[in-house]
């Protein structure tokens, strides 16, 4: 309802809620003197940091920071808005809450009418789920089934059926008082001004409820079983549905991982079923229209990586065209955006069914960072021996960096730029400052970081402070064997392809070890031809900043005799190797956890296997 609420009745709200009751619902907690505690809902961990206080009403976690009141936690666990945490603890009391200029009739008018098409689109949403089950829809049972999705993905999503007939759902819902010009205004029926005449929209069609984040059904989209067009029909905008702003898929998403990492934005909504049925649960699709920056902020507030997956058409790669320059000006230092292409004829859906989840995870963990997919779109179709058409691809690059916000991803793009092109990155930095085109600059000011001269080194970015359990810098002083095999990869990512298939020599008992794997799988999987498209692609983590340190280390030796080198150090690994037993490789990741050191998400997924491993 409109109208702001009042401070009072906040206060009076938190005095009576308890914020361990509202916080256990969620989190594992245990009595720990006049606290409780438990593994922090916020990140990942493995020793409890995370404590609450019922005598303060507070909560707060030692290990990332997170800290607040009941209604600080649903915000950031529920991700709700101010107004709707606040709703949802009122509710669990019973109170209503109450609206300053609330007496507005306009307002109360809105409100009721609001509600009005909320309960008339989960009437809807039964009476498809209803009519799935029944004789008539047996067609449509055989269609899904051909498609291979089982029912407890049909009952996770709410597919239901829309009968091959004008008037089903209308006779249903006027049966029930319900009037045609709301069916009308909330999408339901049609309506033809020259006869006055209405009718269902949605016939024989498989329906997927459209659900807001709260789980409430908002709109739907049809899809017809045979040949007919439109093959795919979404509901029109309506009071409660704007397509710009919502995504299919978001809250089974959050439903299924309340601390998603990375959400996939898809094209269609059978795409999202068909990749739940497989187990990747991260699916969204946008709805008949292109991903706008609505949508992505929302996603940003969740999660800290997105990834676009298109065709490897031409219109899939216009698509990621629109879906670039809708990303750049939220690219704020943490977040992550690739850039997925599917083989041409193939889509999500047929793609996982032929390759499995497997295949098609490897596909999403490789996916192209946005600087590679910049760079390779700017220079596509470009002779870039010539001049003027360097010229115009930096034009190109350029343009877009200058949409970025400050921070390091635009400094490693202004240092790509200029290892591609030949020109100063400083000569880049002052052109942008000059044309005024910089995107996110802050009110102070300040110059862009000093980023890589051509055939220079970088100068290091701007200090960051040390996280709890952060890879260590070790910027200055010798470098361990592994770290010297990983700075070689970084600075030659092409001598990949010498080293063995397996990659076993290599000792992931050392701090860089399991790092130096997973930057080798990448290369061999993407292809990476420069260090910056490759640090890209760890960007915002601390995996991140450890290459950063090792890529700003010069290398000492001539080019030559780089791979030499690295066969040497493959050779000694081999020569010292020694397999450790599950149990002594558990005691050394435990260890180092216990010692205050973060591990990577690698070694995060090896500690739980380990564990699995040894509990059998």
């Amino acid at each position: 309802m409109a109208g702001q609420i009042p401070q009072r009745f906040i206060d009076d709200l938190l005095a009576r809620v308890d914020v361990v009751e509202v916080v256990g619902e969620r989190v594992k907690l245990k009595k720990a003197g006049r606290n409780y505690s438990g593994l922090c809902p916020f990140h990942q961990e493995k020793t409890p940091s995370f404590t609450v206080s019922a005598d303060k009403q507070f909560y707060h976690c030692f290990g990332c920071g997170a800290h607040g009141n009941a209604l600080r936690f649903l915000m950031e666990y529920d991700k709700l808005r101010f107004p709707e945490a606040v709703e949802q603890l009122a509710g669990r009391l019973g109170m209503d809450v109450p609206r300053e200029g609330a007496d507005d009739p306009r307002a109360q008018a809105r409100e009721r009418k609001r509600k009005e098409g909320v309960n008339l689109l989960e009437l809807s949403a039964a009476y498809f789920r209803e009519r799935l089950k029944m004789p008539e829809g047996q067609g449509a049972r055989d269609y899904l089934e051909r498609r291979g999705l089982a029912p407890e993905v049909l009952e996770t999503f709410g597919v239901g059926y829309a009968l091959d007939g004008w008037e089903g759902l209308k006779r249903h819902l006027g049966e029930r008082g319900i009037g045609e010009p709301v069916q009308v205004e909330y999408g339901l029926l049609v309506h033809r001004e020259e006869s006055g005449r209405t009718y269902d929209r949605f016939r024989d069609r498989v329906m997927f409820p459209i659900r807001d984040i709260k789980g409430r059904t908002i709109g739907f989209g049809g899809r017809v079983l045979g040949d007919a067009k439109p093959k795919y029909l979404n509901s029109p905008e309506t009071p409660v549905f704007h397509k710009g702003r919502e995504l299919y898929g978001l809250y089974e998403a959050r439903q299924a991982d309340h601390r998603l990492e990375r959400v996939v934005i898809v094209e269609g909504y059978m795409d999202v079923v068909a990749l739940a049925q497989f187990g990747i649960r991260n699916a969204v699709a946008t709805l008949g229209t292109s991903t706008s920056e609505e949508h992505l902020g929302r996603l940003f507030r969740m999660v800290n990586e997105v990834v676009f997956c298109f065709d490897g058409d031409r219109a899939g790669r216009q698509a990621a065209t629109r879906a670039l320059e809708t990303a750049l000006p939220l690219m704020i230092d943490g977040r992550q955006a690739r850039f997925l292409f599917l083989p041409e004829g193939e889509d999500p859906d047929t793609l996982v069914r032929r390759e499995g989840a497997e295949a098609f995870q490897g596909r999403i963990t490789c996916a192209s960072p946005l600087s590679e997919f910049l760079f390779d779109q700017a220079a596509a179709g470009r002779d870039l021996a010539h001049i003027e058409e360097r010229e115009r691809y930096a034009s190109q690059v350029l343009k877009a960096i200058g949409r970025l916000p400050e921070g390091v991803l635009k400094s490693l793009m202004l240092t790509e730029l200029s290892r591609r092109t030949g020109v100063e990155a400083a000569n880049f930095s002052a052109l942008l400052a000059r044309g005024e085109v910089v995107a996110g600059r802050e009110a102070r000011g300040d110059e862009s970081p000093p980023a890589m001269a051509a055939g220079g080194t970088s100068a290091p970015p701007p200090p960051r402070e040390q996280g709890r359990g952060a890879f260590p810098q070790r910027s200055g002083g010798a470098l361990s064997l592994v770290a010297r095999a990983l700075q070689l990869l970084l600075h030659e990512p092409e001598l990949v392809a010498q080293l063995p298939a397996e990659d076993d020599w290599c000792p992931d008992e050392e701090p860089d070890g399991l790092l130096c794997r997973e930057v080798i799988r990448l290369l061999r999987a993407g292809g990476y031809r420069s260090p910056q498209v490759l640090l890209a692609h760890f960007h915002g983590s601390p995996e991140g900043e450890r290459l950063a340190a090792l890529a700003r280390r010069e290398l000492l030796i001539p080019k030559a005799a780089r791979g030499p080198e690295l066969e040497g150090l493959v050779g000694h690994f081999r020569r010292h190797r020694r397999r450790r037993s599950p149990q002594e490789e558990f005691d050394a990741l435990l260890a180092r956890e216990k010692a205050g050191e973060r591990l990577s998400r690698e070694e995060r997924q090896r500690l739980m296997a380990l564990i699995t491993e040894l509990h059998r």
